[in-house]
């Protein structure tokens, strides 16, 4: 049967209905005959239909549409109508839309999901996340240890000004809900951190927890998730956290399980004992039936590096029997971290007051001292893992007044500056105490502690996506303070222009995958990540000939290039390179 459509059809079709509907047999048209009422009243609805459509609010044209599966590129369009992808692919050219972006010799994108992220205070500041939306970023994933909340029991209450108002963030859920009304220009989701989990029941206390300790734990971690937390994520390295067990982390993470969450573990070494971290790592997620992402997975330790094969290889076999374990990079062999991360970790103990009170104390700084050139078991000492080099450890931090002109120096230039006219020469330690003391008890410090061989070689691993481990900075106004890492600039436009264009370690449509669909995937951001029908519209447009990071570690507030237009739930966040004002960003919860 063929219908054949006179220009006067759509006209004559509801007197013709009328007519099918008491004589159904056969209705009779100049041009054609239709035997089949059905057929003609299914082509009167389609029409009418069609008629009816509201335009697309926006249509991206004629670009490389690069859908975040890791299919192959195909010339196409994109189509959204509200905060929605409407169709992707050939897009009738008459089809009406309330604006049209040329995206030739452009690649079209999903939105970039970034996995590891630290921007949980600073949205509260500058909700528009100018380093990030420059980036192509259109979700940040916040919360490594710390999160935004719960901040209950023995944890200090939090509180942030949301339009104006004083907000307390008891919950994780308080958290939420205050960012997505303080406006922000990405979407953001959250872990609960172990260090909330843990400090709500202990305090600031290292004392082994009680059984009874432990289940009010898993109590605190069951409401975070029923709040929407992703899951459960861990700084294991970090003082009070390397209390914490093997046994302790799969009997919380049992309690993430049941809520088809994730655990994330910044791991207990990313030095010496980087091989045996990774195995814990594993031991957690098999004996709790979660699925691991291993955070910034690295080997920092001078005297291991070139054994990524190693890791890769225990990573695999886990795969291999139904273990569900991945991880992230950044494409930087320098990390961020902090001075105090020197100290050992019992001079922590009580708070930043009680180590500031060692680190006065002459009998503590010689056992602190001998401790830092020796090392101690079990703890991931980052002066020994770059060798006992000064020269490793630039510092990021904004400084005092009496110290300001350090900032963005060495730690070996610092040590000369403030030696000059001592004598005798003084120990470098003690004037690391005496230098973390004025500066009461913390500055942030990048350290060069990894290989550009073993990041590739992690990098490559069809498991392995991209976070940055930055926070949404800016080149200007409040967001622009210390000498940040420049992860926090650069870390997409910086995979898109050095690892796919320059040295060839990543196919355009692999490294997509990894920084939008793959990211998605395990963190279960349902309907985000792919470019597809149905999918939130969240869309980066860029030029593959000139995506590039700007960003140094000399000289780090600089933008990329190359990304040219963000969307974000429908509405345009960066247009023509420029930000536009627009925060459409939401608070994504996990599914409850």
């Amino acid at each position: 049967m063929s219908l054949l459509f006179d220009d006067n059809l759509s006209r004559r079709l509801p007197a013709l209905l009328a007519v099918g509907l008491s004589h159904p047999g056969e209705v009779s048209m100049s041009r054609s005959r239709v035997r089949w009422f059905p057929c003609l009243l299914a082509a009167f609805l389609t029409s009418t239909a069609i008629a009816q459509e509201p335009p697309y609010d926006l249509v991206i044209r004629g670009g490389r549409v690069v859908d975040g599966t890791g299919n192959p590129w195909s010339r196409g369009d994109v189509a959204i109508r509200g905060d929605r992808i409407a169709a992707v692919g050939r897009v009738d050219r008459d089809a009406p839309a309330r604006r049209t972006i040329d995206a030739s010799g452009r690649v079209v994108a999903p939105g970039f999901i970034d996995a590891h992220c630290h921007s949980d205070w600073t949205l509260f500041e500058d909700g528009d996340a100018p380093s990030k939306i420059r980036q192509g970023v259109t979700t940040e994933i916040l919360g490594e240890d710390r999160s935004g909340g719960p901040n209950r029991g023995k944890l200090p209450s939090k509180v942030v000004t949301v339009r104006g108002k004083p907000t307390g963030l008891a919950s994780l859920g308080d958290y939420l809900d205050a960012v997505e009304r303080s406006g922000v220009a990405t979407n953001e989701a959250s872990y609960v951190g172990l260090g909330n989990v843990w400090g709500s029941v202990m305090g600031e206390s290292f004392d082994r927890p009680t059984p009874a300790q432990l289940d009010e734990m898993a109590g605190v971690l069951d409401r975070a998730m029923r709040d929407g937390a992703l899951g459960l994520s861990t700084m294991l390295a970090a003082p009070q956290a390397m209390v914490s067990t093997t046994d302790d982390l799969v009997f919380l993470c049992r309690v993430v399980a049941r809520h088809g969450g994730i655990y994330a573990s910044h791991m207990r070494s990313e030095g010496l004992d980087v091989l045996d971290a990774v195995r814990e790592a594993i031991a957690v997620g098999e004996r709790a039936g979660v699925p691991v992402e291993i955070t910034h997975l690295k080997i920092a330790e001078k005297t291991l590096w070139g054994r990524m094969g190693e890791i890769v290889a225990l990573i695999d076999a886990a795969r291999a029997r139904g273990v569900d374990v991945q991880a992230n990079v950044y494409p930087y062999t320098r990390g961020n971290n902090d001075l105090a991360t020197i100290i050992p970790p019992w001079a922590h103990e009580g708070g930043r007051e009680a180590m500031l009170a060692r680190l006065k104390d002459p009998a503590s700084r010689e056992r602190m001292s001998r401790e830092i050139r020796s090392g101690l078991p079990g703890w991931y000492n980052h002066y020994l893992a770059v060798g006992g080099d000064w020269s490793r450890m630039l510092l990021s931090a904004n400084l005092g007044p009496k110290n300001e002109r350090f900032e963005g120096l060495t730690m070996d230039a610092i040590l000369k500056l403030r030696g000059e006219g001592k004598s005798p020469a003084p120990d470098p330690m003690d004037e690391l105490f005496d230098f973390l003391v004025e500066e009461g008890g913390s500055i942030p410090t990048i350290y060069a502690h990894h290989t550009e061989e073993d990041m590739n070689l992690a990098l490559r691993q069809p498991w392995c996506s991209v976070g940055s481990d930055g926070s949404a900075l800016s080149i200007e106004g409040p967001l622009r303070r210390g000498h940040p890492h420049p992860r926090n600039f650069g870390t997409f436009p910086r995979i898109l222009g050095v690892y796919v264009r320059e040295k060839h370690l990543l196919t355009l449509e692999d490294a997509v995958r990894k920084m939008t669909s793959l990211n998605a995937s395990k963190l279960g951001l349902r309907d985000r990540g792919t470019l597809r029908p149905g999918a939130f519209a969240d869309v980066t447009v860029f030029d593959p000939a000139r995506v590039i990071d700007r960003s140094t570690f000399e000289k780090p507030f600089a933008y990329g290039e190359g990304i040219e237009t963000v969307v974000v739930n429908g509405r345009v966040a960066l247009d023509r390179g420029s930000p536009t004002g627009e925060r459409a960003g939401r608070a994504l919860r996990r599914d409850r």
